[in-house]
């Protein structure tokens, strides 16, 4: 089982690649076949295939295969360490430039209007 850090770092991993945030694009907007995914693309089918598996490691996107088609689809809240890591850095500044900005409305002189 991986732990936090690791994830949030297979998933930065797996998002630097153009290619794969493309991929993540796309099914942002539903399931696809992989045939699908590398209609647009310029690059083998095979090519494609290891991209997903990349997203697959990373937790980002799950596929099944029926029959001849593999399907993918996003994983729901396969963000949210993401989006969490982010929040937690964002906080420390934003309450700094509340606190700044708190600063600067006491002074005298100076007009919020």
């Amino acid at each position: 089982m991986l732990n936090h850090a690791e994830r949030i770092d297979r998933i930065f991993r797996a998002l630097a690649d153009p290619t794969r945030r493309q991929l993540i694009e796309r099914l942002s907007s539903g399931p696809a076949a992989v045939s699908a995914l590398a209609e647009p693309l310029d690059m083998s089918l095979a090519a494609v295939v290891q991209h997903v598996q990349v997203l697959q490691e990373a937790g980002l996107v799950r596929s099944e295969k029926v029959g001849r088609v593999r399907t993918c689809q996003l994983v729901p809240d396969a963000l949210a360490p993401i989006q969490e890591w982010i929040a937690a850095r964002r906080m420390p500044w934003e309450s700094r430039l509340d606190a700044l900005g708190e600063v600067l409305a006491e002074r005298p002189g100076t007009d919020q209007e």
